[in-house]
């Protein structure tokens, strides 16, 4: 019948398999979801808190929607990170929204040779590991808060994909 929906293409289907998959079809999913997601949270406040307690210098490198997220969530605020940098000049000056951390230029982390660089842009881990392999000249940490809390290997030729876990 005319104005009857379509067959969903093939992406479609095929995200709706993952989903279900995952059990995000029912609510016993997104129960099981929030588990992990609290789990996430607790280890990577604990992590900056162990930084903090140690004194530990902590930034991070990025402001995207997706850390801005984890930031939120976690009640992350400028007293665990202390900025973070991005190469969008429009953001230079500003804030990350809800936690009002600063955002600068990401010279900055050579300048200030931060203990700790939280990437917030987790998904471009191989990319971002090789940019910010330099950290280890002066002793830093590479971290990555997802999908499992781990800190980058920076001595490796090339970016590891089997990084270290902090626990």
């Amino acid at each position: 019948p005319e104005g009857a929906a379509r067959r969903p293409s093939e992406r479609v289907t095929e995200a709706l398999c993952v989903e279900k998959a995952a059990g995000l079809h029912d609510v016993d999913g997104y129960v099981q979801l929030r588990g992990r997601t609290e789990a996430i949270r607790h280890e990577f406040l604990t992590f900056l808190l162990e930084c903090k307690r140690n004194r530990k210098r902590v930034v991070a490198y990025g402001a995207p929607a997706k850390g801005n997220t984890l930031l939120n969530y976690c009640g992350i605020h400028s007293d665990l990170i202390e900025y973070t940098v991005d190469r969008n000049p429009y953001k230079h000056g500003c804030f990350t929204p809800g936690t009002r951390i600063p955002i600068h230029d990401p010279a900055r982390i050579d300048v200030d040779k931060p203990d700790v660089v939280v990437v917030l842009p987790w998904n471009l881990e191989s990319e971002l590991t090789a940019q910010l392999s330099h950290v280890a000249e002066w002793g830093g940490q590479l971290v990555y808060p997802l999908p499992t809390l781990h800190s980058a290997d920076l001595h490796a030729t090339q970016p590891s994909r089997e990084a270290e876990t902090l626990r």
